[in-house]
């Protein structure tokens, strides 16, 4: 039930770690003492809630910096990694499928880990996952340059490096959605230019310390580089940490078995059962995958498109050097992409930033997946530089808009208190989207002898990804029209619930051009299924 009195319980809104944040302008009734009564003078206590509100600036522009640093390292690093591919697939004797698994498993474990990474900073909090993010990712790659077989590489560059990948950057682009409100889209906009960065410098650093070390050495030090998401997470400190826990939390829905119902086998079954369930429904949406068809449609198109979006970052460069191409100009055109996303992105933020694009961001994103995907199109005419360097122009630009925007349209379609389990279930499929994408390319490659193929392919899949979602959200849009033109035209009471789904009830959620409005009453209102 949604507290209409000023009080948010955390079981409803928000998780006990210490980066929860509400992102409103606090009303003279959002506080509550340590003894329980609204609108007292002390200090908020912080197991009934912990609404403060988001400077939108100040500290927030260091979080910023960390979280574009921390995103270089992590997402951007699959693009470094085609540089070592044919060095990997001579020293291991493995095929084009076999070799393909450690950038797949590294990217689907980064995506699939998302509901252990919710655990982690609920307990932890967003500072310390991310540390621990960097400590792992760094671990696991500096031990992959001692493996002996590509088995053994799945597990270090694969499952621990991707884990670490997704402790760190699940948690910096969540507490970054709390410390940016009015300036969320700007905000994911300039983190997503990380990507872009990564993709710039990785590849050179990346081949050049293939140049000098062999990519036995440079795993090793791009263990050593990894570790540095530790120093970013440092500085991701979170809004108004509470002095002290208060009064215990008491959940009204559940209640804790007596010890009488524990220590038989019926008690612990019923206890192991309940608490897999309240797991699964707080660290992964599947109430929102069931109750919110936006949310449901945009997550199983963005789960198509992972099919194809990554895998031609993965064979651009064996493409390139595959028609004779020098592997240092091939790796050139890597950085290209990165030098054009990150000149696109900071306008991009900026531009849609503005109250024009306010309720579309989900069109602009689908038509930016577009041509994303048709540009892939460009490398079956050919394989020569001039043409790759169309390829990664157009691809960068299009790429700048979706990465722009994928954050920024989830945010719109949820709400920041269901954002992290929103998207870890949407990281696990995309995980298992990513996890099959480029073994199926290898494959591919293998059976056909040609590069092309996968790059027409590609482009099939995410060109049909963002036909679904345009396709999908104009008929949800023309549903919601024809509802409201069939209602009587009188002002709604906020207060009042309105029965959208059978047996769900939602109250209104005002957007952030009708926070000002919602903070004059000093109440908020909140979705509540």
């Amino acid at each position: 039930m949604t507290q209409r009195n000023g009080i948010r319980w955390t079981s409803d809104r928000c998780s006990l770690s210490e980066d929860c944040v509400q992102e409103k302008t606090p009303g003279p009734d959002d506080y509550e003492t340590e003894k329980g009564r609204p609108g007292g003078e002390g200090r908020a206590s912080t197991a009934v809630t912990g609404a403060v509100t988001a400077p939108d600036g100040g500290w927030g522009w260091v979080v910023l910096v960390a979280t574009i640093v921390v995103l270089a390292l992590t997402l951007g690093f699959s693009a470094c990694v085609g540089i070592f591919y044919t060095d990997l697939q001579e020293d291991f004797q493995a095929t084009n499928s076999e070799t393909s698994w450690v950038p797949s498993i590294m990217t689907s474990v980064l995506h699939v880990g998302g509901p252990f990474c919710s655990v982690l900073v609920e307990r932890l909090g967003c500072r310390a996952t991310v540390m621990l993010g960097g400590v792992l990712s760094g671990f696991g790659m500096a031990a992959s340059s001692f493996t002996q077989s590509i088995s053994q590489l799945y597990v270090t560059a694969g499952v621990i490096t991707g884990l670490g990948f997704c402790f760190s950057f699940q948690p910096a682009v969540t507490i970054l959605g709390h410390y940016f409100v009015r300036r969320r889209a700007f905000a994911n906009a300039m983190s997503s230019s990380g990507t872009a960065l990564g993709m710039c410098t990785l590849p050179f650093l990346g081949n050049y310390l293939h140049t000098e070390l062999g990519w036995r050495g440079s795993f090793l030090v791009l263990g050593a580089v990894l570790l540095n998401c530790c120093v970013c997470g440092a500085v991701m400190r979170p809004l108004q940490p509470p002095k002290h826990r208060g009064q215990p939390l008491i959940n009204h829905s559940q209640s804790l078995p007596d010890k009488e119902n524990v220590t038989d086998r019926k008690g612990w079954m019923k206890m192991i059962r309940r608490s897999l369930l309240d797991f699964i429904s707080k660290h992964m949406a599947f109430d929102q995958l069931c109750n919110n068809s936006r949310y449901c449609v945009y997550a199983m198109g963005i789960s198509w498109m992972m099919l194809g979006f990554v895998v031609p970052l993965v064979y651009l460069v064996p493409y390139a050097t595959a028609n004779g191409m020098d592997p240092s100009l091939a790796a050139r055109l890597l950085s290209i992409m990165g030098v054009v996303n990150i000149s696109v992105r900071p306008p991009i933020g900026v531009l849609f930033n503005m109250p024009w694009f306010k309720g579309k961001h989900v069109y602009v994103f689908a038509s930016g997946l577009m041509v994303n995907g048709l540009s892939n199109s460009i490398c079956c005419f050919g394989a020569s530089f001039g043409v790759l360097i169309t390829y990664v122009v157009f691809y960068g630009l299009s790429m700048s808009v979706v990465g722009s925007l994928m954050f920024t349209v989830l945010m719109d379609i949820v709400e920041m208190s269901r954002f992290p389990s929103a998207l870890g279930l949407l990281a696990v499929m995309e995980g298992i989207m990513l996890l099959i994408g480029p073994p199926l390319a290898g494959a591919l490659v293998d059976r056909t002898g040609q590069y092309y193929h996968v790059f027409f392919a590609c482009s099939v899949v995410v060109a049909s990804a963002a036909v679904f979602l345009i396709v999908s959200f104009c008929w949800l849009d023309t549903k919601v029209k024809k509802s409201k033109r069939g209602q009587p035209s009188t002002v709604q009471d906020p207060g009042r619930t309105v029965d959208i789904v059978p047996g769900c009830q939602y109250s209104n959620l005002p957007v952030e051009g009708d926070k000002d409005k919602a903070s004059v009453n000093g109440t908020e209102h909140v979705t509540s299924v």
